[in-house]
């Protein structure tokens, strides 16, 4: 794509790639930038892209040289972006402007660079023309870019692209300026800019080809990115496409390129450079909070199981080590085949056995499912599965087992701006188990829901703060006829901080049942100490109920602490919490979490 106002400098670069023939000491030089009658948002603007400005300090004669003489054109560009099209720039070393010292001959010592603009005046259009422009287009053309409004080569630049765009979006793909007629009227502070389009044919999807080092198929490469052959050109497929090849994990780079000239056919080709990530991944990780012990993960990945980028991920947990509890584990083994019931479909099957110790019972799982994953975009998926489990638990209603053919139903939005130490946005996460019932178990439905939101205050977002909102319910059975384990309990660094993991649940005779209802609210206010450290303050307020809605007779507890944070570049902040029970009761005292990533 062409655009205007393309200074060319030659001698100025040739000056540049002499200078380091000549070597020169170093010295300290004061570097100065004035702009007289410019504002102080252009005034930063200049002080921000020179070169010189950056350069000042302890350096040599050639950097501070080749830094001022490529300032020249840098400040020029950023008063044409503003609208000043009549501007003089001066910079002199010591008193020599920059321009006129030869580059083979340059002075021994600067001891002062002193920069000054003069923007002129502010130019407007006085035409602005974009033709020709499609009809029903989604794109607009900036409102900046009218007669009357002030002129630069940004707004320019801004509606050249956009004019480009609209023709794309309209399915001709090779559309580009044809051209640009820009005149200044200095007498009148006047620009007249008139851009001429050439939308070229409307093109259709050709074939996609596939390049670079990978091992899986091409045909599962294709499948997967789900390339609209034969369909009337659009950018936003091309980008689903790319976007669906990296969601596989499978990838390191991912590149869908057009090809230079359409077909005869009217078709466009397009070329996919993929590279593989290495085939297998190895995770760890450890939490600790005083009441719940040491907490030890585990996972395995394999990306590329079968040749189609399928995804097998072994999962293993140990917790309550040097708790009062007996240690609990987990393992699970999950398989994901993405595209197998469309490009954004993926078929998944899962296998998990678990045994809990927990304070109010215990129990041995077994689980086995298969289901469907749909993702609607980046930011939203949701999926399916249908399942058999067996439990065999022993809580306050004695020793039992239960088996269901369960059902689950799972979807989540994720808007926050990142995933380890959000500073705005939202996310939801909400999902249903309908469980069926046999050899006497009984029937019913699980829910759950989890929001959180953030926002963000001052520069930087050196303060955030941060709120979560957890609801569950069971729907069906009696308390004694559910599984403890569909059950809901409160208590430690998931729910609320300052109490034993699960600490709090419904008292039955003879001992504490979970709950068929849970609510938990959780506030936490983020201050940046420095760029690493954090400092945050939270509270944590939970209830239980033995129906299935919480109400304000149900069992409830507090906790309030304060936390430390170390933040570490790419797995998120070392967490540090200490809370103590504010409400419903105080025995269980100070507790400790530490741990990896924010606590919501």
């Amino acid at each position: 794509m062409k655009f205007p106002f393309r200074p060319r400098l030659c001698a100025c670069a040739l000056a540049c790639s002499l200078l380091p023939l000549v070597p020169l000491p170093g010295h300290t030089a004061e570097t100065t930038l004035a702009a007289p009658g410019a504002d102080s948002e252009l005034t930063e603007k200049l002080r921000g892209a020179s070169a010189s400005v950056a350069a000042s300090g302890d350096t040599n004669v050639q950097e501070l040289l080749a830094a001022a003489l490529s300032d020249y054109r840098t400040l020029v560009q950023v008063l044409y972006d503003a609208g000043h099209f009549s501007p003089e720039v001066n910079i002199r070393l010591d008193g020599r402007e920059a321009a006129q010292i030869q580059p083979l001959n340059p002075p021994r010592h600067v001891q002062k660079v002193d920069i000054t603009v003069k923007p002129g005046p502010q130019f407007f259009f006085g035409t602005a023309e974009l033709t020709p422009f499609p009809a029903n287009s989604d794109v607009e053309i900036p409102e900046d870019f009218a007669r009357g409004k002030p002129a630069g080569t940004g707004v320019i630049r801004d509606a050249a692209i956009a004019g480009v765009r609209a023709w794309r979006r309209s399915g001709h793909a090779k559309a580009d300026v044809a051209e640009q007629n820009i005149t200044a009227n200095h007498l009148q502070a006047r620009l007249n800019a008139q851009l001429r389009l050439a939308p070229g044919p409307k093109l259709r999807f050709g074939q996609m080809r596939v390049t670079g080092d990978t091992a899986v198929t091409e045909d599962a490469i294709r499948r997967i990115a789900g390339f609209p052959t034969g369909e009337e050109f659009h950018p936003d497929p091309v980008a689903k496409s790319a976007t669906r090849l990296r969601r596989t994990g499978t990838f390191s780079s991912v590149v869908l390129r057009e090809a230079e000239q359409p077909n005869p056919d009217g078709t466009l080709d397009f070329v996919v450079q993929v590279e593989d990530l290495p085939l297998r991944r190895l995770t760890f990780g450890a939490e600790i909070s005083s009441s719940d012990g040491l907490e030890l993960s585990g996972s395995w990945m394999h990306r590329n199981l079968f040749g189609n980028a399928e995804k097998l991920r072994i999962e293993a947990r140990v917790s309550g080590i040097g708790s009062s509890s007996d240690i609990d584990g987990r393992i699970a083994v999950r398989l994901d085949r993405p595209a197998k019931l469309g490009p954004d479909d993926s078929i998944f099957y899962l296998a998990e056995a678990e045994r809990l110790d927990e304070e109010h019972y215990s129990a041995t799982r077994v689980f086995g499912a298969i289901g469907a994953r749909r993702t609607f975009s980046d930011t939203f998926y949701a999926e399916a599965s249908l399942g058999v489990s067996s439990t065999l638990a022993e809580d306050v209603f004695g020793k039992r087992r239960f088996k269901y053919v369960a059902g689950r139903f799972r979807a989540e939005y994720d808007a926050r701006d990142s995933r380890v130490n959000p500073a705005s946005g939202y996310f939801l996460q909400g999902s249903a188990t309908p469980f069926i019932g046999f050899d006497g178990s009984k029937t019913g439905v699980q829910l759950k829901g989890d929001g959180r939101a953030y926002y963000g205050l001052g520069a930087d977002d050196r303060i955030v703060l941060a709120g979560r909102v957890q609801l569950g319910s069971v729907v069906g059975p009696s308390l004694s006829e559910i599984s403890p384990t569909l059950l809901f309990f409160s208590g430690g660094a998931g729910t609320v901080r300052g109490h034993e993991y699960q600490s709090l649940g419904v008292p039955v005779t003879g001992g504490t049942a979970g709950g068929r209802s849970f609510a938990a609210l959780s506030a936490e206010v983020r201050g940046k100490v420095t760029d690493k450290i954090s400092l945050v303050g939270f509270y944590d307020l939970g209830f239980i109920d033995a129906d299935s809605f919480v109400s304000g007779s149900s069992e409830r507890h507090a906790g309030a602490g304060f936390g430390l944070r170390y933040d570490v570049a790419g797995i998120g902040p070392i967490r540090l919490d200490l809370a103590y029970p504010v409400d419903g009761g105080s025995e269980d005292g100070l507790q400790f979490y530490i741990g990896i990533g924010q606590a919501f």
